[in-house]
């Protein structure tokens, strides 16, 4: 009995050191972005994504899910997914467009933070399948895999503009209404078929042979699956027969004069 409870505190123990390591990889992608080191600050974000994905899995797995480690996840991830990521777009490349660079870059973090408010709020209110707003991960983790795959910063004028446009897309895209998979019905403990197994393999053979391009296309896809989902939704709702109107509940005026006939 003693020996279960101080597992079970070890076990409350550990999704918060999960969280804290995911809020010191954030704080050290700002410190090799003011260095000038824009893949490592974009590889950091996405240890930073890792670190949180675990922190929540682990916490489902031991049972130990509390009000407090969400309250933290959230305070980690304002730093990692909002803050570092914006001061690396505008060091990359929103520097050279100083009059929309800067609040391009405070928008990504604004609507970040609310994006994290929102979902503190709703999250006992919502389909646990499906996140609503693109999640703060996802975006920080678009901009990052951008940044990774492209290192040197462009310095262009258009590349700039192009990077505004990404941000400011993915600002919108986490307050958005937009429905993202959260993959949180995925069982890890239950067993899985051959195919899914080659499969999960083959992934992370493509991403250890090609990183940038097999990361940036995973992201990606993950980004436009929100409006892609809504975009086939309307069409298929367009497309759906209309309902039929439901039968009248008055008699109809043949039944009327029958019946005032009878009498």
């Amino acid at each position: 009995m003693e020996n279960s409870r101080r597992f079970r505190r070890g076990a409350s123990i550990l999704p918060s050191v999960f969280t804290t390591g995911n809020l010191f990889a954030g704080f050290w992608s700002i410190i090799r972005t003011w260095e000038g080191r824009f893949g490592d600050a974009a590889l950091l974000v996405g240890v930073a994504v890792v670190l949180d994905i675990l922190d929540g899995r682990i916490a489902r797995l031991t049972g130990t899910q509390s009000e407090f480690g969400a309250q933290l996840d959230s305070l980690a991830d304002a730093v990692s997914f909002g803050v570092a990521p914006a001061i690396l777009a505008f060091a990359w490349a929103l520097s050279a467009l100083p009059r929309v660079g800067w609040p391009a870059a405070f928008l990504f973090a604004a609507c970040g933070v609310l994006r994290l408010a929102r979902f503190n709020v709703q999250r006992h209110a919502v389909d646990a399948r499906y996140f609503v707003g693109l999640p703060i991960p996802a975006a920080a983790a678009q901009l990052a895999a951008v940044v990774f795959a492209l290192p040197e910063p462009p310095g262009s004028r258009l590349h700039g503009v192009l990077t505004l446009v990404l941000v400011i897309v993915l600002s919108f895209l986490m307050v958005s209404t937009y429905r993202y998979p959260s993959f949180k019905g995925i069982d890890l403990r239950r067993r899985r078929s051959y195919i899914t197994v080659v499969g999960i393999a083959l992934l992370f053979l493509l991403v250890a042979s090609h990183p940038e391009l097999s990361l940036l296309g995973v992201t990606s896809l993950y980004t436009v699956s929100g409006p892609a989902a809504h975009a086939v939704g309307l069409i298929r709702r367009r497309g759906a027969p209309p309902v039929a109107a439901p039968a009248t509940a008055f008699p109809s005026p043949d039944v009327g004069r029958d019946r005032v006939g009878g009498r």
